[in-house]
């Protein structure tokens, strides 16, 4: 039936196109009178008949609609272009397809309700009114079919808006539809969206501002360039134009100069070029105010390198805004999403850079968040942040930021601290900072700042710190030349930081460069007595955690033959702390450092030709090894003192070891036992000279006599382990240990490790 209806109608579209044919001529008379009549008889053909819907979309689409836009477009007389617009509306809420008619009409629209004043611009209110309510009908029409329209759409009503006077009176019924379509899907929606914003916000009521700024704040995130191309644009816009714009320019500035940082150049060239013209028109607004400026101001002696120094405009509306950007702006360095963090940190250093010595008004605010920042692991957020801080170094007087860092440092010593207070340095004038230079590193040398932690983290701000001050103060550096070398030894000698032994040794050349030494070996020379000095003054009190101990070590073993200048200062050291009432690990670790100073004794210690040195007390040894109770412990202490000591020691280092060892062979820990039995082993490799062997046979022989008892032990591992010890030291004096074999055979309990002793003396003696 529908087949058969649809049949039926094309004679009929075919009579209808007919009939208009010789009416559509007449829309081309140059005479009104004549365009007009032609108007009311294609009227009567189409709008005054019964038509169906099939019919008049075949007639509507294919003769009329264009006829009908070149007139309501071109037409001179009102009469005319209105018959045109009521035959339009007809055409699409009659039709069967409205939809097609898209277009062609949009065009025409856009042109007729948003060309400037006095070319295509529709001249009369009342028909003005028609076609926004002929694009209201096609809106509502083609409802399904907008979303491939809606950017055109969007520009005609964009451009429709700035056009009218009392558009304010109702702006703000439009702010949250287009809130809701602003992360549309497709970008150029998301463009058009952002352009309407800003053309409805600036000729509408401008208190919507507080209502978008969330929704642009977020589309300078978007991965399209176009879109926050559209937000830098609107923003700029706004600043130069927007009635009420001093009223927000505390909310405006910061999203336009986060496009500063924009990765694409052509962003961020857009919003440098809105900047300067902002910056340009206050200062002319505000001219008065600025004579003085204007007139005598100079630019810093010191700026950072790379840098054009912004506008006077630029400068003074950031330092009258910047209380009340800040607190916003350090919240967001602290985001939970990285990339706001990442947006708010670079932003800062750009404020900074404008507000100069302003920002000495914001320390404390600033310092806090940049302490709290920099402890965490984001390196971009931290750079920024650290850049941020250099620029506090060049603006601010180091009076005041060094009040407040040194203060805060003392208070709550943080690797982040430091790391802020060397980025304040780095960014100092030489000059200025000059007087202050004994303050700094007198607060750095004292003990509760640089050995307040071993954290390595802290370690290497510290040194990041002791590198800024010679960087920037080169040869000023002289005056603290003791006190940075302090701090980089006491670096030195934490336990954990030896991947950073090699830049302090630089640190050190450096130091001994800006002063014109030939290296660091010069500079411990130059130092040496005030060292030692310092080191020892609390050396009667001294125990295995004294760090006074630790930066002994590295100025004896690192200053090479200098410390052998030094031998009136390290022996009474020596000899007060090697006393038998001492800690033993205290004085273990100091035979230690004697040991590797003896190995080269005359590129050390004897470097003059006049070393003294103290033999140890009787017992110190056993002592020293009776407070190692675990495995590893007795390791270590046999490496160091049986490996490495020097020969002078060494006899009474082995009785005083066996001695000790042996006790632990009867220790309740079952792996100290094993562990004793491993050292003794180690204990007798390393007797193969036969003049020492000769001195301590007698010893030797009451040890294989004390073995043979452990043969017994009732743990049949350390009975094994006992066993390969007397294998190991019957190279040493085989016949004796037969004897002793022999004498104490019948009373053991395992005779077959007896058997297998005698079995290995007689193969090995073979």
């Amino acid at each position: 039936m529908a087949e058969d209806g649809a049949l039926g109608d094309q004679p009929r579209a075919a009579d209808v196109v007919k009939a208009l044919g010789r009416h559509l001529g007449g829309l081309q008379e140059p005479g009104r009178d004549a365009r007009l009549r032609a108007l009311r008889a294609i009227r009567a053909e189409v709008q005054e008949r019964p038509l169906s819907a099939l019919v008049l979309q075949e007639v509507f689409a294919k003769q009329l609609l264009r006829p009908l836009v070149r007139c309501l477009v071109g037409d001179p007389a009102e009469r005319c272009r209105e018959l045109a617009v009521q035959l339009t509306c007809h055409g699409l809420s009659h039709g069967a397809r409205p939809a097609e008619a898209l277009p062609c009409l949009l065009p025409a629209l856009a042109q007729r309700l948003c060309s400037p004043q006095g070319q295509s611009h529709e001249p009369c209110e009342e028909l003005r009114l028609a076609l926004i309510q002929l694009l209201s009908l096609l809106l509502e029409l083609c409802e399904a079919d907008l979303p491939t329209y809606l950017p055109e759409i969007i520009r005609l009503l964009y451009a429709y808006i700035r056009r009218q006077k009392h558009f304010h009176m109702q702006s703000e019924f439009l702010i949250k539809p287009l809130m809701q379509t602003v992360s549309h899907q497709h970008f150029r929606v998301r463009v058009a969206v952002i352009q309407a914003t800003g053309t409805v916000i600036q000729f509408g009521n401008g208190k919507s501002v507080d209502d978008v700024l969330s929704h642009l704040a977020q589309r300078l995130f978007d991965e399209i360039p176009q879109v926050r191309q559209a937000v830098t644009s609107v923003v700029g816009e706004w600043l130069l134009h927007l009635r009420d714009r001093y009223s927000y320019f505390h909310k405006l500035i910061p999203l336009l100069l986060s496009s500063f940082t924009d990765e694409m150049p052509e962003n961020k060239q857009l919003a440098v070029s809105y900047w300067k013209r902002i910056g340009l028109q206050w200062e002319k607004e505000n001219e008065e105010d600025l004579k003085d400026k204007l007139d005598f101001y100079s630019a810093p002696s010191h700026y950072p390198e790379g840098v054009v120094r912004p506008e006077l405009g630029c400068r003074e509306l950031v330092t009258r805004n910047l209380s009340k950007i800040l607190p916003g702006l350090c919240h967001d360095v602290t985001d939970w999403v990285e990339g706001t963090r990442i947006k708010a940190s670079q932003l800062l250093f750009i404020l900074l850079l404008h507000a100069e010595d302003h920002i000495t008004q914001h320390m404390e605010l600033l310092l806090t968040t940049l302490y709290r920042v920099c402890l965490s692991e984001e390196n971009n957020v931290v750079r920024n942040c650290v850049k941020a801080a250099e620029l506090i170094g060049t603006f601010v007087s180091p009076k005041v930021s060094l009040k407040l860092l040194v203060s805060a440092l003392e208070k709550t010593p943080m690797p982040s601290n430091l790391m802020i207070l060397a980025a304040v340095i780095r960014g100092c004038p030489r000059q200025v900072l000059k007087p202050h230079l004994s303050y700094l590193a007198n607060t750095l040398s004292q003990p509760e700042i640089c050995q307040r932690s071993e954290e390595i983290f802290y370690m290497e701000q510290l040194l990041c710190c002791v590198q800024a001050i010679t960087e920037v103060c080169q040869e000023d550096c002289k005056e603290i030349s003791l006190q940075l070398m302090k701090v980089l030894v006491t670096i030195m000698a934490i336990p954990r930081t030896e991947h950073l032994h090699e830049k302090v040794e630089e640190s050190m050349c450096s130091l001994a460069q800006v002063q014109h030494l030939s290296g660091f070996l010069d500079l411990y020379k130059q130092h040496i007595d005030q060292l030692m000095e310092w080191v020892s003054v609390s050396h009667d009190c001294w125990n295995c955690y004294s760090p006074e101990v630790l930066q002994l070590d590295v100025i004896a073993t690192h200053s090479g033959p200098i410390i052998g200048e030094a031998l009136q200062d390290f022996i009474p050291i020596l000899k007060t702390c090697l006393q038998p009432t001492k800690d033993p690990l205290m004085r273990l670790k100091l035979f230690t450092i004697l040991s590797q100073l003896l190995q080269k004794a005359n590129e050390t210690i004897n470097s003059q030709g006049k070393h003294s040195l103290p033999m140890p007390p009787t017992g110190w040894a056993g002592a020293c090894v009776s407070q190692y109770k675990r495995r590893n412990h007795l390791k270590i202490c046999l490496y160091f003192m049986i490996s490495h000591i020097c020969p002078v020691l060494l006899v009474q280092l082995r009785i005083c070891f066996f001695l000790e060892l042996l006790k632990r062979l009867d220790d309740a820990a079952h792996d100290v036992r094993l562990a004793a039995a491993q050292a003794l082993t180690d204990w007798f490799k390393c007797i193969r000279n036969d003049d020492e062997k000769t001195v301590i046979k007698s010893n030797i022989e009451f040890l294989y006599r004390e073995l043979l008892i452990h043969l017994d032990d009732p743990d049949q591992n350390i009975q094994r382990a006992v066993l390969e010890v007397l294998k190991e030291g019957s190279v040493l004096y085989p016949e004796l240990l037969v004897k002793e074999i022999e004498a104490v055979e019948h009373k053991h309990r395992t005779p077959a490790y007896c058997n297998q002793l005698l079995q290995h003396i007689q193969s090995t003696g073979e």
